[in-house]
C-alpha cells in the first residue's frame, strides 16, 4: 500500500545471464596488454577497435543500475559485460568477413511468419505488431535491426554446421549408449548410516570442543521504532505530511544520525532488546532484523501498514549451554551429516581404487532384503534417479559400483548387475537418434570453429582503460 501510495520505482536485478557464444575466453593472458596507444579503446580484435564509447552504450542496454554494478565491481561484472560485448563484436566481424547477408524479404517473411503477431485467423495482424512494439516501448526499425542480426547469427550457425548427415552406425551407436537397459541393484545408505541418536555423549562431547566457534551463535542487541502515522504526524493517514517527515528521517540516516538521535528529532520512543537469537518463530519482525545483523547497522523498512526504524547495537557469539535440548539435537544432527559425509568419502574411494566388491555389497547390511533391483531403460529415465545420476551410469561398464542420489537427496549404493543393447530399427526412433548424431556432431564442429576463431583473431584487453571505467564505478 505504501509503495503504490508513495508511487517509488525500485528495479529489481533477477539475473544476469553471460552467454558468450562463440569464443569462450578469458580476459588474463588473451595477449600483450596495450601500452600506449588510444586511451579511448578498451578492447581490439585484430584491427577492429571496441571503443569506451561501445562499452558505455553495452552497459546502458543491459539496465544494469549504477549501484548493482558497483556492489559488483570487485565480482568482475564489467568484464563479463566487455565479454559479451567483444563475443557479439566477434560474430559481427566473422559474419561481414563471410558476407552473410539477409534480404529486407527474408526479414518481412520473419516478421510475418512469427506466431506472436497472428490473430485469431492465425494471419499476419498489422495492429497486433504495432501493439508489440509500443508494450514493448520499441521502434519498428530498432526491432527489425534486431531481428536480422538474429537471422545473420543463424545464418553463420547454418554456414558452419550445414549439410550435416550422420550415418547410421553414428544414429545406432548413440542409440545404443543412451537406450541400453541397466539392470542394477541398489542399496539406500540411510540403512547403514549410524543413527543420530546412537552417537555418545563422549563423540558429542569431542564434536562440540572441536567445533566450537562454528557451533556459536550469533546474539544480537538492537533498539526499534515502529513508525505509523499516529506516532509520526499525530494523525490517520499516509498523507504528504507524513512521507515528507519519513524523506527528512532517510536523510539522517544517511548522514550518519543514530536511532537515538533521530527518535528524539521526531519524539518516537525507542524499544531495546538484548541478546536476541531467531528462536521465536513469533517474532517474525524481530528475525527479519537478525537476518539483515551482518547488513547496515541503521535501517528503515517499508513494511506496508508502518515503517521499521531499528538499529544492531551489538553483536556477540556465545556457545549454547550444553543442557539446551535445541542445541544438543542441532550438534546430534550435524555429527549425523558429517558421519554421512565421511562415510560416502570413504566408500567412494574404495570404490574408485577397486577395493570394494561383491562381498562388501552383501556385508554392508544384515538384512539382504533392504538390497533393491531396478531396471532403466533409458539414459532419460529419471523417475527415480537424479539426471546427474543416470548419465553417470549410463557412462559405466557392466559390474561397476557407484554412488547415486535421489531428488530428495539421499545416497544410494549401486551396483551395474547387467547391460542390454538392441540395434536401432524403429523408424521413429531412427529420425530422433539421427537428430542426436547430428548435433554431437554440430558441436564437434563448433568446438573446431573455436579453435579456428583463436587463431584467426588476436583478442587484446586495455586493462588500463578497464581499470579507469571501473574507477568510476567504485
Amino acid at each position: 500500500m505504501l509503495n503504490k501510495l508513495r508511487n517509488f520505482s525500485k528495479g529489481k536485478l533477477a539475473t544476469i545471464l553471460v552467454a558468450i557464444i562463440i569464443i569462450p575466453f578469458v580476459f588474463w593472458g588473451m595477449g600483450s596488454v596495450f601500452r600506449g596507444g588510444n586511451i579511448n579503446s578498451v578492447a581490439k580484435i585484430n584491427n577492429f577497435n571496441i571503443s569506451t564509447k561501445d562499452f558505455v552504450d553495452h552497459i546502458n542496454k543491459s539496465n544494469l543500475k549504477n549501484d548493482i554494478i558497483k556492489e559488483n565491481i570487485e565480482n568482475n561484472i564489467l568484464e563479463e559485460l566487455l565479454a559479451e560485448l567483444v563475443s557479439n563484436s566477434l560474430i559481427d566481424i566473422e559474419i561481414k568477413d563471410l558476407n552473410v547477408l539477409v534480404s529486407n524479404k527474408t526479414l518481412a517473411e520473419r516478421i510475418r511468419k512469427s506466431k506472436s503477431f497472428h490473430d485469431e485467423k492465425k494471419q499476419f495482424s498489422r495492429l497486433k505488431y504495432e501493439k508489440y512494439l509500443l508494450e514493448n516501448n520499441i521502434s519498428a526499425t530498432n526491432f527489425e535491426i534486431r531481428l536480422r542480426k538474429k537471422e545473420l547469427k543463424n545464418k553463420l550457425f547454418a554456414y558452419i554446421s550445414g549439410g550435416i548427415k550422420s550415418p547410421y552406425f553414428i544414429a545406432n551407436k548413440t542409440y545404443k549408449d543412451e537406450a541400453k537397459q541397466i539392470e542394477l541393484s541398489y542399496l539406500d545408505l540411510n540403512n547403514v548410516y549410524k543413527k543420530k541418536d546412537e552417537f555418545s555423549n563422549i563423540e558429542i562431547e569431542i564434536f562440540i570442543k572441536e567445533n566450537e566457534e562454528i557451533l556459536k551463535k550469533e546474539l544480537i542487541d538492537f533498539s526499534y521504532v515502529k513508525i505509523t502515522p499516529q506516532n509520526l504526524v499525530q494523525g490517520t493517514e499516509f498523507n504528504v505530511d507524513f512521507f515528507s517527515k519519513i524523506d527528512e528521517l532517510e536523510n539522517q540516516i544517511l548522514n550518519g544520525a543514530n536511532i537515538i538521535e533521530i527518535s528524539s528529532s521526531f519524539g518516537l520512543k525507542v524499544n531495546q532488546i538484548k541478546d536476541f537469537v531467531d528462536k521465536n518463530k513469533e517474532e517474525l519482525i524481530f528475525n527479519e532484523i537478525y537476518k539483515k545483523r551482518s547488513q547496515e547497522k541503521i535501517q528503515i523498512l517499508d513494511k506496508n501498514d508502518y515503517y521499521l526504524l531499528y538499529e544492531i547495537n551489538n553483536i556477540k557469539k556465545v556457545l549454547p549451554k550444553k543442557n539446551n535440548v535445541e542445541f544438543i539435537e542441532s550438534v546430534k544432527f550435524q555429527l549425523f551429516e558429517q558421519n554421512k559425509y565421511d562415510y560416502n568419502k570413504d566408500l567412494l574411494l574404495k570404490i574408485q581404487n577397486k577395493n570394494f566388491n561383491d562381498y562388501d555389497f552383501v556385508e554392508l547390511v544384515e538384512n539382504n532384503n533392504l538390497i533393491k533391483k531396478i531396471t532403466i531403460n533409458s539414459i532419460n529415465e529419471n523417475n527415480f534417479f537424479t539426471p546427474d545420476s543416470i548419465k553417470l551410469l549410463y557412462a559405466l561398464p557392466k559390474n561397476n559400483f557407484l554412488l547415486m542420489s535421489d531428488k530428495d537427496n539421499n545416497i544410494y549404493l549401486a551396483k551395474i548387475e547387467n547391460i542390454t543393447t538392441n540395434d536401432l530399427l524403429d523408424k521413429n526412433d531412427l529420425f530422433t537418434y539421427k537428430k542426436l548424431a547430428n548435433k554431437k556432431i554440430r558441436n564437434s564442429l563448433y568446438s573446431s570453429y573455436d579453435l579456428l576463431m583463436n587463431v584467426k583473431y588476436k583478442i587484446n584487453i586495455n586493462q588500463n582503460t578497464l581499470e579507469r571505467l571501473k574507477n568510476n564505478f567504485r
